[in-house]
This record gives structure tokens, sequence and C-alpha cells, in this order.
């Protein structure tokens, strides 16, 4: 079971997805969690995530636990279809949630009242990759499941 839930072929472009959804999903997941980039922090996040979205508190910290160590899991390409899930539900929250009544543009000339959801439909889609065909070459998950000669 565990096999199939790492099993991933020696491709580069994975790699080269896994890396990239993971490095812009750790400084979300910092601004969240450590208040760094910019961010809240847990309270101000947690704060906003149970006032303004109304999502219940557990489900909140599930959110920064898939973006924090989901991000690093995907960067070092341990468990990748687990953490390309949680980021994938994690973006599909957020557009429902928060960024769809924005329209689809991200709010570049700050003339919208938020953000679109252009950047959410990427993320959702590197993810799906992910989540698919695992995490590519230079992986922890294909080195574990290297057929060893």
């Amino acid at each position: 079971m565990i096999r199939k839930l790492l099993a991933t072929s020696d491709d580069s472009v994975l790699t080269a997805l896994r890396l990239v959804l993971g490095i812009v999903m750790f400084a979300h997941g910092a601004q969240k969690v450590l208040g760094w980039f910019g961010g809240y922090g847990y309270s101000g996040t947690m704060q906003f995530f149970t006032g303004t979205l109304h999502i219940p508190a557990p489900l909140g910290i599930l959110s920064m636990v898939a973006e924090f160590a989901g991000s690093l899991g995907l960067i070092v390409g341990l468990l990748g279809r687990v953490a390309a899930l949680g980021i994938l539900v994690n973006m599909v929250v957020a557009v429902l949630k928060a960024h769809a009544p924005n329209g689809f543009f991200m709010n570049w000339a700050g003339n919208q009242k938020g953000e679109g959801f252009e950047f959410h439909l990427l993320a959702i889609v590197i993810a799906l990759a992910i989540l698919v065909r695992g995490s590519g070459a230079f992986s922890i998950d294909r080195w574990i499941t290297r057929d060893r000669v």
C-alpha cells in the first residue's frame, strides 16, 4: 500500500512542478504559521479563518499544516501525493470561500476588493499532476521505491 502511495517515475518535469509548488506554498504557509513574509502568524490566521471565513478551528489548523508541512514535503519529495492533495484541497476551499467573488484575475492594479483565483487554478492543476503521477525524479519517494539492482 505505502509503495503505491510513494511510487513515481524518474520524471524531471514532475520534479520541477513539485519544487515550484513547494517553494511557493512554503512562503504562504510560513506567512500563516510563522508570520514570515508579512504574514499574520498562527493567531492572526486563525482569527481570519474562524471569524471572517467561518472555518472551524480544526480545519483551519489542518489548512495551515497542509500548506506549511505539505510544502516541505513537496520540496524534498516525501509523501508528495499526500502533500499535493492537502494543497489541492486548500486551494479549492480558498477559491470557494474567499476568491471566487473577486473574479478571475489577481488584483495587480489594486482596483478590486480582493484577489481573484487565477493563482489558485495554477496551484490546483500542478497539485493534481503530482497527485496523479507522484513526486518525480530527485525525490525521497523515488529513492524509497526505486528498483534496487
